[in-house]
């Protein structure tokens, strides 16, 4: 569980790590118009990509092991890294990232192995813990590739990533165990695993959840900056008050997370879903209010400490709701759902905010995740059942 959390640490950092200075390296690649938009379609493919590989991956891991496609993933992100500082041109640069995201997979692995070997009563505690690993990383990403290319250069910063990735990796392949893994017998059926899933309401409503909360957090992502400039702050110190908006939210998770892991390990995942879906909706819905960049600062802090709960909780539920053998599938199909919300919400979040008061983005974004709290309320009776009970014809 520890060298897991690790490894998700180190592969949520390198996937952020180019944000800080993704533009720059663009520019030095030959690229001097629309730099935004191969920014942007260079950040995004690989989620793209991520989204319809998921599944696949998920399917394999059930068929031949987790920790093989944990090794796989970690082995392909850091040779995309190395590769990446090689490039010549922009189409260069999105080929790799595009099979970055088609081949990789290590956090989706990494939470179906501890899912599958964590002890029940331990269940909330490990994948909180696994999500405020993900969560630091976010954090420390842009950070350490802010330094390191100040350092060694946008190329080389790269290379620093993949040799990271490596590092926990072969930490795995030494330490990590898969006790008791029982090969599916099913064949590879990516449209017959997401028949199976639709007969399973429960899991259902999880990827539905999922997919909803993911898209509603990032429709604010593009217009943040923006909001951080209409708050007073100049423009020339926007970058710097941008970086530590965000970070409030991760610190907040890497506080809290835990603590929330545990209440739902004593109380039950589907209370930590409630708990964190209501502080995500009256949270965003709060910062309307505060004007100020520090209480803006702050209302944001306290709404990540209630948000962090969500995905822990709806990752645990998963574990509960579904059967071991059918566990790398579903985490495959989680994560697919939750890339699909992570593309689609900064482009109707940048519509919403040009179309209408930037404010209106943090009223849209808190209304969503409240209608995720009324739908997830509305099928409470499949999620509160006990797991054996949830065991579905196919599963």
């Amino acid at each position: 569980m520890w060298i897991l959390s690790f490894g998700a640490l180190i592969a949520s950092a390198g996937y952020s790590m180019v944000v800080p200075f993704l533009p720059l390296f663009i520019g030095q690649l030959g690229i001097h118009r629309n730099v935004g938009m191969w920014s942007g379609a260079i950040f995004s493919v690989a989620f793209l990509a991520g989204a319809i590989a998921a599944p696949i991956w998920g399917a394999v891991a059930d068929r031949y092991g987790r920790k093989p496609m944990l090794i796989r993933s970690g082995i392909t992100l850091a040779v995309v890294y190395v590769l990446t500082a090689f490039v010549h041109n922009v189409e260069e640069l999105l080929a790799l990232r595009l099979i970055m995201g088609a081949l990789s997979g290590y956090i989706p692995s990494a939470i179906a192995l501890v899912g599958s070997t964590t002890p029940e009563e331990s269940v909330g505690y490990a994948m909180a813990l696994i999500s405020t690993a993900s969560s630091t990383g976010s954090i420390l990403g842009p950070l350490a590739g802010g330094v390191v290319s100040h350092i060694f250069g946008y190329a080389n910063s790269f290379i620093v990533a993949g040799v990271a990735v490596m590092i926990p990796t072969a930490l795995a392949i030494w330490w990590v165990k898969e006790p008791g893994f029982t090969p599916s017998p099913r064949k590879i059926n990516v449209l017959g695993d997401i028949s199976v899933a639709k007969e399973n309401k429960a899991f259902r409503t999880l990827l539905f959840t999922n997919a909803l909360t993911a898209f509603a957090i990032m429709t604010i992502e593009p217009l943040l900056p923006l909001y951080v400039i209409h708050l007073g702050i100049p423009v020339q110190d926007a970058s710097l008050a941008t970086g530590i908006v965000f970070s409030v939210l991760g610190v907040a998770s890497i506080i809290f997370t835990p603590f929330w892991g545990r209440m739902g390990d004593r109380r039950g995942f589907l209370l930590m879903l409630y708990i964190g879906l209501l502080g995500g909706g009256l949270g965003n819905i709060a910062q309307v209010f505060f004007h100020n960049i520090w209480t803006f600062g702050a209302i944001r802090f306290a709404y990540g400490a209630l948000f962090c709960a969500v995905f822990p909780a709806i990752n645990a539920l998963t574990v509960k709701v579904t059967t071991s053998d059918y566990r790398g599938r579903a985490f495959g199909l989680s994560q697919s759902a939750n890339q699909v919300g992570t593309l689609l919400g900064p482009l109707v979040g940048g519509a919403i905010g040009d179309a209408f008061r930037i404010h209106s983005v943090f009223i849209v974004t808190g209304a969503l995740m409240m209608l995720s709290l009324g739908y997830v309320y509305t099928q409470r009776k499949s999620l509160a059942q006990d797991t054996e009970s949830r065991q579905m014809v196919g599963l």
